[in-house]
């Protein structure tokens, strides 16, 4: 076959994605932190955009409801997705002219009370273009909240269970001690004390030994143990640590029933230990997590979602002052620079209004999901994926990740990131609802934890058929699954443990 030359036209579609576009969806993504940083950047180098120093407005939304309307000087914007916020409103006739305002309206009555610095504390993870961030990690050293969150990433836990085990490492100190009151803990999150009880156990077989201790005794135990060397001696002698700082050998010798030589070699022993293990980490101030979105109870029994408004940056296009310069300007490149200056003052504006009442429609859907949550505790949360958000607000999935990137929501219960609130589901086998997947792994954990002797022992096919009578389809293999994700042994090992118990 003769190879020729010759000349074709063909027409296609493609989707591009324009710089404005990206940047859209940069911001999107981006925390309250991030979003701040950037917005100061964009400050500095365009002319046309201000601050505004009103006073700052917010807009709340129940969660089956729509938000209020925006205020005076706000107007529509595109949507990212195939979602509509088409508002028209009229124009700012202030200071100045076809001006939008970011941020939203401000409700009357505050949202949550407590101070957002009694809530939880976390450091900003990501970088921004032109931050050396191999420079900063290696510069900056990890905080132990950093190094149980890392830790906490990687255990198998339930959801419920991490939630429990986050509001934990909110509450250990710098030292390592836990301060929080687990009677509290439990109150808030609506579980049982006995929840965070086993709970913390699982924190404190975190590094670094010795953390999650209630006091010195616990934190010196837990350290032995790991070592094998708490034996009933020991363990006597951590219950009178006044006499070991007395060195009251006599009584110390009568209550651990050994010699005073072996006195000697326990006490150093002890000295060898670290009383405060999490000072090994850095202790430079972190930053708070300042929520994204509060929910709070209305007068009728409902939830109100509402926009911090301190988190959304208040930005203005100065049209006014981009008039008198563009007057003056006769170079060609000084028109195209005011140009693209106003050009992108004015999509950035656009964007940030439309982020937030993307964020609040996401928030609001989750809320309605999740009311079982906020009213009952964390043992009842729903099945959800990013799919049935999308769904009910008309947007595509990659937005609803987007949106729940890095976004706190602020709840009775406290502090949690949108994330988490997505959980799997399991079948109901009568055709009725689904089941949340955490909900099923507690009803086998509660099956198992009822198990009193060896002849009560419940096999996983038995766990299956017991489920399968209440309405849940499961496979054996799936409860084998939960099964060994909550470090539950087999059956014959549980019959094992009880048989040589008794």
């Amino acid at each position: 076959m003769a190879l020729t030359q010759r000349l074709e036209l063909r027409q296609g579609q493609s989707l591009v994605m324009t710089p404005q576009l990206q940047q859209a969806i940069k911001l999107l993504q981006l925390s309250n932190i991030e979003l701040a940083e950037y917005c100061e950047a964009e400050l500095e180098k365009n002319p046309l955009l201000e601050r505004d120093d009103r006073e700052a407005q917010s807009v709340s939304e129940a969660p089956d409801g729509a938000a209020e309307a925006p205020a005076a000087g706000e107007r529509a914007d595109e949507a990212l997705s195939r979602d509509d916020f088409s508002k028209t409103s009229d124009m700012d006739e202030a200071a100045h002219d076809n001006m939008y305002d970011a941020e939203p309206r401000k409700a009357s009555e505050a949202p949550m009370s407590g101070s957002l610095t009694d809530w939880t504390t976390v450091k900003s993870g990501n970088n921004f273009e032109g931050e050396d961030g191999l420079e900063s990690s290696v510069a900056a050293d990890a905080s132990l909240k950093d190094h149980l969150e890392g830790q906490l990433s990687i255990a198998a836990l339930l959801p419920e269970d991490r939630m429990i085990l986050l509001s934990l490492i909110d509450a250990v100190d710098e030292t390592g001690y836990m301060r929080g009151d687990l009677a509290d803990i439990a109150d808030r999150l609506g579980c049982e004390i006995e929840d965070v009880q086993a709970v913390l156990g699982v924190l404190q077989g975190f590094d670094p030994v010795g953390v999650g201790a209630r006091d010195l005794a616990e934190c010196l135990s837990l350290q032995l143990k790991a070592m094998d060397r708490l034996d009933p001696a020991m363990q006597a002698l951590l219950t009178r640590l006044d006499l070991v700082a007395r060195r009251d050998m006599a009584q110390l010798t009568a209550l651990c029933g050994v010699d005073a030589e072996d006195i000697s070699d326990m006490i150093a022993e002890i000295r060898q230990l670290n009383p405060k293990p999490g000072l090994a980490f850095g202790t430079e101030p972190v930053t708070p997590v300042v929520p994204d979105v509060f929910v709070r109870e209305g007068p009728d029994g409902g939830w109100l979602v509402e926009l911090n408004s301190d988190t959304l940056p208040r930005l203005l296009v100065n049209n006014q002052y981009y008039g008198s310069v563009s007057k003056t300007a006769r170079d060609k490149d000084c028109k195209n620079y005011l140009a693209d200056c106003l050009n992108n003052a004015n999509w950035l504006v656009k964007s940030l209004d439309q982020r937030a009442r993307t964020i609040l429609k996401v928030a609001s859907e989750i809320v309605r999901h999740q009311d079982a949550f906020l009213t009952h505790g964390v043992r009842h949360l729903r099945p959800l994926n990013l799919r049935i958000i999308a769904d009910a607000i008309s947007m595509h999935e990659s937005t609803v990740s987007r949106v729940t990137s890095n976004k706190y929501i602020a709840t009775p219960r406290g502090v949690f990131e949108l994330k988490f609130f997505f959980t799997a589901s399991i079948a109901s086998s009568s055709g009725g609802a689904a089941h949340s997947a955490e909900s099923v792994r507690h009803r086998i954990k509660a099956l198992i934890d009822s198990e009193a002797d060896e002849k009560s022992v419940l096999s996983d096919d038995r766990i299956v058929e017991i489920l399968n009578e209440t309405g849940i389809d499961i496979a054996r293999r799936t409860v084998a699954k939960y099964r060994e994700a909550m470090r539950i042994p087999s059956s014959v090992e549980r019959r094992r443990i009880l048989r040589e118990a008794c």
